[in-house]
C-alpha cells in the first residue's frame, strides 16, 4: 500500500480509482462497511482503491478543546488499511486554508482534475467543505458533470446504537474493552516499545515487562486479559497486564502498563510490541500488605490462564465439524 503524506501538495497521485474519503480512525466495523466496498470495487473494476483521509482531525484545528483522542495512531491506522485491501492512502494535512475551501471546490480540483475519481463510497451521513457544505447529495449532483458516481453507504448498528468511534471511545475509557471489541471488531490495542520499569514485580514473583505506548487512549485502570505480540519473534502471548499507578506499593506513582507474560522468559526490552485488551478481571485498588498483592496477582494470572484457555476451547470446537449422522 503506498502512503501519501501530504496529498495536496503530493505529485503522481492514484487516478481513475474507487475513493473514499473520511477520517477514519480505528477502523471500526462501520467504517469497514465503506473500505471493505472501496477495496472490492476496486478489485472488481482493476482500479486502485483510495482512501482520503486528514491529519490530524478537522477539530484539533477548528475547535482544538474538543478534539477527540485518536482510536489509532498514524501507523496502526494504515496497517488496518492495508489488511482491508486499500491500495493507496492519500492524507490531507488540515488547516484552517483547508477548512475554508468550498466543498464544490474540493471535489473539482482534488477529486476530479488531480484524481480524477471513478467513484465515490462515503458514509450517508459525511459531510465536508467549507461550514460542512458538502455531502451525499452534493456529490451525486456533480458526478455526472465531472465524469464519477457517488453513493452512500448505511451506518451499521449495534444492540441499536450506531457503531462510531465516539461511542468506541466512551467504552475503553471505561474499561468495557469487551463492548469496545465488539465495535471495533477486533480487540482493542496499543503499541510501544518494551521499557525498563523497578523491577517490583520481579520481586513480588511476577516478572513483568513495562510498555510505553505510542496510543494517546488507554482503558480505565484496572487488570485485564490481554495478549502481547513481539514481531520481531514473530509470536503473540497471553498476558495478565494492570493499567494504573499501583498504589499498594507507591503514593501519587505515573500511571504505567505493566503486564505479567504467561510462561514466558525472554528479554525484550527495547523490542516494540502490541498488547490487545480482551477482558477486565478487575478494578486496580489498595491492599493490606504487598504479600496480599501478590497473592491477588496470582488469581488474576489464574484468572487469565483460564480465559484464554476457555478461549481456545470454544474457537476448537467452532472449526471442528461436526460429526454425519449415522447411517448416512
Amino acid at each position: 500500500m503506498q502512503v501519501v503524506s501530504d496529498a495536496l501538495r503530493g505529485s503522481d497521485l492514484p487516478r481513475g480509482g474507487v475513493v473514499t474519503i473520511g477520517n477514519y480512525d480505528g477502523i471500526h466495523r462501520g467504517q469497514r462497511a465503506v473500505l471493505e466496498l472501496v477495496a472490492a470495487r476496486g478489485r472488481e473494476l482493476g482500479v486502485p482503491a483510495v482512501v482520503v483521509t486528514f491529519q490530524p482531525h478537522p477539530l484539533a484545528i477548528l475547535r482544538p478543546g474538543e478534539a477527540p483522542v485518536p482510536l489509532t495512531h498514524p501507523a496502526q491506522r494504515e496497517q488496518l488499511l492495508a489488511a482491508l485491501g486499500i491500495d493507496h492512502v492519500l492524507v490531507i494535512r488540515f488547516s484552517e486554508e483547508v477548512a475554508a475551501t468550498p466543498a464544490r471546490a474540493f471535489v473539482r480540483e482534488f477529486l476530479v482534475e488531480r484524481l480524477a475519481a471513478r467513484e465515490i463510497h462515503v458514509g450517508s451521513r459525511f459531510v465536508f467543505g467549507h461550514r460542512r457544505e458538502g455531502d451525499l447529495a452534493l456529490l451525486r449532483e456533480l458526478g455526472p458533470a465531472y465524469g464519477f458516481s457517488a453513493f452512500g453507504v448505511e451506518e451499521v448498528s449495534h444492540d441499536g446504537e450506531t457503531i462510531s468511534a465516539s461511542r468506541i471511545r466512551r467504552a475503553i475509557v471505561g474499561g468495557r474493552v469487551e463492548e469496545a471489541s465488539e465495535l471495533l471488531g477486533r480487540p482493542y490495542a496499543v503499541t510501544g516499545i518494551i521499557v525498563r520499569g523497578d523491577r517490583m514485580g520481579k520481586r513480588l514473583g511476577w516478572p513483568t515487562v513495562n510498555l510505553a505506548p505510542d496510543n494517546e487512549l488507554l482503558p480505565a485502570d484496572g487488570v485485564y486479559c490481554t495478549r502481547v505480540h513481539f514481531p520481531s519473534f514473530p509470536a503473540t502471548f497471553d498476558c495478565a497486564t494492570n493499567i494504573g499507578t499501583r498504589p499498594t506499593v507507591y503514593e501519587n506513582y505515573q500511571r504505567v502498563i505493566e503486564g505479567h507474560i504467561l510462561d514466558f522468559s525472554s528479554d525484550v526490552y527495547g523490542e516494540r510490541a502490541e498488547l490487545s485488551f480482551h477482558k477486565r478481571l478487575r478494578e486496580e485498588r489498595i491492599f493490606p500488605t504487598v504479600m496480599d498483592l501478590s497473592a491477588q496477582i496470582r488469581r488474576d494470572v489464574e484468572a487469565t490462564r483460564e480465559y484464554f484457555s476457555a478461549r481456545r476451547r470454544l474457537e476448537q470446537e467452532k472449526a471442528t465439524p461436526a460429526p454425519e449422522p449415522a447411517g448416512s
